[in-house]
């Protein structure tokens, strides 16, 4: 029960903080263009709030043409009691409050859809930028206060995987990347450029031959078309097993490396994958180590070739070494960990699209469990950091009731100059939310089944 509640207390003080940054966002670009914000509110409050203060107003201010300004003491700040997200009342504009009264009168000044596009488009916009900005700021502070860990070359004793490119070069999977031109690689020193630029690079192959590799004339430019150069080969071990799945059942548990499926052996998650999809809805042996014993078991991976646990990162499983940063320098490491983290996780949206993928979407359940369950400031800030990420990415989807919706909708006025119809606006309003309810409830429903159905 314990460690469930500090689950609970670092998930709600993580969202809470994320939606007043995303809110906010919104809320200083909109004032910035003197646009009216009728409520601030940190979760939702259908019927009743949890707390609630209104400002006393005082002498209004006019502009030029003797219209009264938009002031922060228009807005009422306050907490709901649904922790759903939050919100800010934009006055003259269609969103989840769908205020029809507002909007059938006539347009004010200091209302939304009075202002030109481009304003309209950049205060929505406002929340995801200031999420991303905010994960970049955390990135950094974590690089500042505690550094940033890698993982040596020597260190990974799995090897690399290397894009189809590299193959055709001459590397293979598995080898540790050693030299270039003579010079020692090192994992904190851009060492895949370094190897992309060389004219030879020296690995370690089958973990006791060196072999140099002449790298090809513009090899670099081969290299952009396949996106990256190498990653770590992440040996197999097991973070944690999805109640009632294949792997539960089999009675793997958390801490043990799977190292072969039937005879095939899975030095690496590279070489789990293909041979579990053989076996796809199929009974087979899995080798695994644990305690230092090998243990040989039968499992039936599901029909999409999976096992249900989580695996442990790379950070997680070889030796590391941490290396500090001064504030100045803390400040590209945090842009280049929170652009990172977007594109992985971009990356990985692909998989969302499988049946696998969808059965895999998580709610609230999900989020908690990705805190430890003690309290740990450098997990809390880095998984705050990733949430943040999270949001803004997902905050852009072109979906209605979500922010991308509406910048969906303010580009097409911007390219085709003319606004588009109140009533298309209100009944995408009404799909959108319908379709994030719905998405809410599969999300967390996922949650329950794979708590108490085993």
């Amino acid at each position: 029960m314990e460690a469930f509640l500090i689950k609970a207390a670092q998930l709600i003080a993580a969202l809470a903080f994320l939606v007043i940054i995303h809110e906010f966002g919104h809320y200083i670009i909109a004032r910035a263009f003197g646009i009216k914000v009728e409520k601030f509110y940190l979760f939702f409050n259908p019927w009743f709030s949890v707390a609630k203060w209104k400002p006393k107003k005082k002498k209004p201010k006019f502009d030029k043409d003797g219209n009264e300004k938009a002031s922060w003491r228009d807005t009422e700040y306050g907490i709901g009691w649904l922790p759903l997200g939050g919100y800010v009342k934009i006055a003259g504009m269609i969103d989840e409050s769908m205020d029809k009264e507002q909007m059938a009168q006539p347009e004010q000044p200091w209302e939304f859809r009075s202002k030109p596009a481009y304003q309209r488009l950049l205060v929505m916009l406002g929340g995801v930028i200031f999420n991303f900005v905010l994960a970049i700021i955390i990135y950094a502070g974590i690089a500042w206060h505690w550094g940033a860990k890698y993982i040596p070359l020597e260190s990974a004793y799995e090897g690399m995987d290397f894009v189809e490119a590299a193959h055709e070069a001459g590397f293979r999977d598995g080898d540790i990347p050693l030299e270039a031109d003579g010079q020692k690689l090192f994992a904190n020193d851009n060492y895949s450029l370094k190897m992309a630029e060389a004219k030879s690079v020296k690995v370690l192959r089958n973990k006791r031959d060196t072999v140099e590799i002449a790298i090809p004339e513009n090899f670099i430019f081969r290299l952009n078309d396949d996106k990256g150069f190498m990653t770590y080969r992440i040996p197999v071990f097991i973070a944690q097993v999805q109640p009632g799945s294949p792997a539960a059942k089999a009675g793997l548990k958390e801490g043990d490396r799977i190292i072969a499926v039937d005879t095939v052996s899975t030095p690496s998650f590279t070489e789990l994958v293909p041979a579990l999809e053989k076996y796809a809805g199929k009974q087979t042996n899995v080798t695994y180590l644990r305690d230092g014993n090998s243990v040989t078991t039968t499992v039936t991976p599901t029909d999409g070739g999976k096992l249900g646990f989580a695996l442990k990162s790379a950070t997680d499983v070889y030796p590391t070494v941490t290396e500090h940063y001064t504030f100045f320098r803390s400040i590209p490491k945090g842009w280049e960990i929170g652009t990172g983290t977007l594109s992985n996780y971009v990356g990985s949206m692909k998989y969302v699209f499988t049946s696998e993928g969808a059965q895999s979407i998580g709610g609230f359940g999900a989020l908690g469990n990705l805190f430890p369950d003690r309290w740990n400031w450098l997990s809390f800030w880095e998984i705050t950091a990733f949430l943040s990420v999270v949001l803004a990415f997902m905050n852009i989807i072109p979906i209605p009731g979500l922010d991308g919706g509406h910048v969906m909708f303010l580009i097409y006025e911007v390219i085709s100059r003319r606004k588009p119809n109140e009533k298309v606006l209100e009944y995408a309003q009404y799909a959108g939310m319908a379709f994030l309810l719905l998405l809410l409830v599969y999300a967390n429903g996922n949650d329950i089944v794979r708590a108490f159905i085993k």
